[in-house]
């Protein structure tokens, strides 16, 4: 398996940008900058990236020249399976984000939790937003073993306001390489539409088909499914049984 940071390194380089520590409070200014230009009306409390910082989660911030444009954030965590990091906040500014700055901080955790001796990693993610299930599923090769309806409940910034917060809850198995999943015909239980024009439906069409979504894959999961793909072209999700799966 090629390093992980080497992975990490040439995906930052293809970006355009550096790796930075973030472990101060005033470190913490700089990621709002850029939660605020990503969700609106969310914040963290500074003392947060310094706690996080001391308590060897540190912060991954990317870097363009002089300006910070994207972190990642995250904190171990413990569940039946053990240790895992759960990756809470990843953003970059709205006019990088096409540019494989995600990718890289994602390869970046993935070393720096490697490096830890932690194996797994997990988070959440709207089914509804196609770009972040083809980072997942398409680039870094994830599975989606878990359905929650309204993670969050409400939430108040521009991002998620009147929004049901639907979320997938991801798999990201840090010892396979990174990338897409082999899925034989044979394995698949059901595949998933998305509205490839959600974010310009409102109403309620909008609420229709994320309920239509919602549905689809808790009827998948309860059959012994597990979301391993999104398929950009149709704008779809591949459910299969993910011992069939590479």
């Amino acid at each position: 398996m090629t390093a992980a940071w080497d992975l990490a390194r040439a995906a930052a380089e293809r970006a355009g940008v550096t790796f930075r520590d973030m472990t101060t409070v005033e470190d913490a200014d700089l990621v709002n900058s850029v939660i605020d230009a990503t969700w609106g009306g969310q914040h963290l409390d500074r003392e947060v990236i310094r706690a996080l910082a001391i308590s060897g989660n540190v912060t991954i911030a990317a870097v363009a020249g002089d300006e910070m444009i994207g972190f990642v954030l995250g904190w171990a965590g413990v569940d039946g399976d053990g240790v895992h990091v759960h990756s809470h906040m990843l953003a970059a500014l709205p006019d990088r984000r096409h540019a494989g700055v995600g990718t890289a901080l994602k390869l970046a955790q993935r070393a720096q939790a490697l490096d830890q001796g932690i194996h797994v990693m997990r988070w959440t993610f709207d089914p509804m937003v196609t770009r972040n299930a083809w980072l997942n599923f398409g680039k870094l090769g994830v599975v989606a073993d878990r359905f929650e309806r309204s993670f969050y409940g409400e939430m108040d910034d521009v991002l998620n306001r009147g929004e049901r917060t639907d979320r997938l809850v991801v798999r990201w198995d840090l010892d396979r390489e990174p990338g897409p999943r082999t899925v034989p015909p044979h394995a698949v239980v059901a595949e998933i539409g998305v509205p490839s024009g959600y974010a310009d439906l409102s109403g309620d069409a909008r609420l229709e088909a994320r309920e239509a979504v919602a549905r689809r894959i808790e009827e998948a999961v309860a059959s012994g499914g597990v979301v391993v793909a999104f398929v950009r072209e149709s704008s779809t999700y591949v459910v299969a049984r993910e011992e069939a799966v590479s």
